[in-house]
């Protein structure tokens, strides 16, 4: 047998068993895309059942309105599903962007009563501004994060 014809079948060999492997990895990338898919759909299904939730919790008036629409935004900006254009989704970052700068949990502890008091007048203020739209937003949330 001559050399070269060794060499042809040994470089013909050589590419296939490349080919393999690279189809072997290929299988690898597909099937974690699939799983990425997967994980992020459930994500989301977890995310739109929080949303209804807490938009339903909102309505009945069991959180209120900037908890409700801070807790709300901060779900809806981490959804990546399909949403209701018709949904005004706004109306929840606005009352985030206006309370941004009241201090939480330890450091709302540490606040003077005069400082809270004046946090507690703004945040009154936004819910007389803005509860009925917040509200109405809410309730549309509450029957789902998509069109039926």
């Amino acid at each position: 047998m001559p050399i070269t014809l060794l060499l042809t079948l040994l470089a013909l060999l050589i590419v296939a068993g490349l080919g393999w492997y690279a189809l072997t990895l290929w299988r690898q990338v597909w099937q974690r895309q699939e799983q990425i898919r997967d994980n992020e759909q459930q994500r989301n299904q977890r995310l739109a059942e929080d949303i209804r939730f807490l938009a339903s919790s909102l309505v009945t008036e069991q959180v209120s309105v900037i908890e409700g629409s801070i807790r709300i935004k901060v779900l809806l900006d981490n959804y990546s599903g399909a949403l209701d254009s018709a949904h005004d989704r706004e109306i929840f970052t606005l009352i985030y962007d206006a309370t941004a700068h009241i201090p939480t949990h330890q450091a709302w502890k540490d606040l003077s009563a005069s400082e809270r008091k004046l946090h507690e007048k703004h945040m009154q203020k936004l819910e007389e501004e803005h509860g009925e739209r917040v509200t109405s937003a809410a309730r549309q949330l509450s029957q789902g994060l998509t069109s039926p």
